[in-house]
């Protein structure tokens, strides 16, 4: 049967947002503004639409031009690369009322985007984005269902249903564990993270919702705990995890993790790596991590960093000698340093200077690298100590936005070069990264 080639110009569809020259769509006029309105004689809502027709026998599409133009119509082979790139779907936002939620714990005065607070199905399978599925109407389910949506990212944090009205901050809470059970059973693969709250949701509760979802194994294929982030504008009056509730739970986790590995072969639950470093106890390794698949959640980033840390890649000796200062958070500050002193160990000519940066933004429980703004690093960097004669400052990229090259608190990277009179040179915050970027010093020295 062919297409229904009836004009859905006035249908919203999706943005073409940019087009290979020399395609088919681009010889047939197709050009960046221009919206997709159709696939398969089916109207598109977003994104997922052309991904989920793309993987048919046909590919018929139909688009809107920007200028009021007549539609142009494309048959295409499934084979066949089409060649643009769509926007991604408007984010739909959260309406729950978390009492840990990090985007409610920001100051005043930064960029809109830091405040929007997603909770958003179609990020969450598109991009790995945690989602609550608070605001899942039945036409949500229904989708996800029929175009087998997997696998999704689901926040659960407690399977208590008390727990989880104070957890989400709403006398109506999603009952989780039924949304989880039911798309387990029509085959999506789910991978959960519980935000653990010091007497909320952890010890036993913590025990208890680690058991429901291993229950779900293999449908529920993962689990993460991560500690509560909590910045010095939080007022919710929770704790942050400390020392000695960070060990207890990694020893909770690591006898849970032993007793799925008799049971499926498979330790499914985590701690993330903040919980060890908060510990002071070494991460696990490798093979506890699989495929690693919540590392973008913070789950294995130190292990893989060390395990394919390699300075085989630098040289045994540097032409000339070569200073060069980086900085980190506070919580990978003890193995940055370590790896530092094994390079110059080996490296003749290499001196490097590790500093640990304080979070006075956020508050010093916020530790992480990523975090880090350009003010307290200018700051911290033109009040330390000693000799200041580096050659360069090796910046990690985790802590710039992307797109624009600049600092949570909008300092850019010239501020920084400026401030402390010193060529600044961006990396990967990989281990390849900072080789490739003491390479670069030495080169330019």
């Amino acid at each position: 049967m062919a297409p229904d080639r009836s004009n859905r110009s006035n249908q919203r569809g999706v943005e073409v947002t940019d087009i290979d020259p020399g395609t088919s769509a681009w010889n047939a006029g197709v050009r960046a503004g221009d919206r997709l309105v159709g696939i398969n004689g089916h109207a598109v809502r977003d994104v997922i639409d052309y991904l989920y027709e793309r993987c048919g026998e046909r590919f018929d599409l139909e688009f809107a031009p920007h200028d009021g133009g007549p539609a142009i119509l494309l048959d295409l082979q499934p084979w066949e690369p089409a060649g643009i790139e769509l926007a991604p779907p408007k984010t739909k936002t959260c309406r729950n009322k978390c009492i840990f939620c990090f985007v409610a714990q920001m100051p005043r005065g930064l960029r809109k985007t830091l405040y929007v607070k997603d909770e958003d199905y179609r990020l969450s399978f598109l991009f790995g984005n945690y989602v609550t599925l608070s605001n899942l109407a039945d036409a949500d389910r229904a989708r996800i269902l029929e175009q087998h949506l997997s696998p999704l990212y689901i926040s659960v944090h407690s399977v208590d249903m008390e727990r989880r009205k104070v957890l989400l901050g709403r006398p109506d809470p999603v009952d989780v564990l039924a949304e989880i059970k039911a798309f387990v059973r029509a085959g999506i693969r789910i991978h959960a993270q519980i935000v653990m709250c010091p007497d909320i949701n952890d010890g036993a509760d913590l025990e208890k919702t680690i058991n429901a979802l291993a229950r779900l194994h293999p449908g529920v294929e993962s689990l993460a705990v991560v500690p509560v982030g909590l910045t010095r504008y939080h007022r919710g009056g929770l704790k942050p995890v400390d020392e000695k509730l960070a060990r207890s739970t990694v020893r909770q986790i690591e006898r849970l993790q032993r007793k799925f590995i008799r049971r499926f072969n498979d330790p499914f639950v985590h701690a993330s790596d903040e919980f060890y470093l908060k510990a002071c106890v070494p991460v696990p390794p490798s093979e506890i991590y699989g495929e690693f698949p919540q590392i973008e959640n913070g789950v294995g980033l130190v292990r893989d960093f060390l395990d394919r840390f390699d300075p085989q890649g630098l040289p045994k000796r540097l032409r000339r000698v070569t200073d060069l200062l980086t900085f980190t958070g506070a919580s990978f500050y003890p193995t940055l340093a370590e790896l530092a002193r094994g390079l110059e160990a080996r490296t003749a000519g290499l001196r490097m200077n590790v500093v640990p940066v304080k979070n006075d933004f956020f508050g010093h429980t916020v530790t992480v690298t990523g975090l880090i703004t350009g003010r307290d690093l200018i700051n911290q960097l033109a009040a330390r100590n000693g000799p200041r004669n580096e050659h360069a400052l090796l910046i990690p990229s985790v802590v710039l936005r992307d797109g624009d090259g600049v600092f949570l608190d909008d300092v850019s990277v010239e501020d920084v070069e400026k401030a402390l009179g010193i060529p600044a040179i961006v990396i990967d915050p990989t281990p390849e990264g900072l080789i490739d970027g003491i390479k670069q010093a030495a080169k330019r020295r």
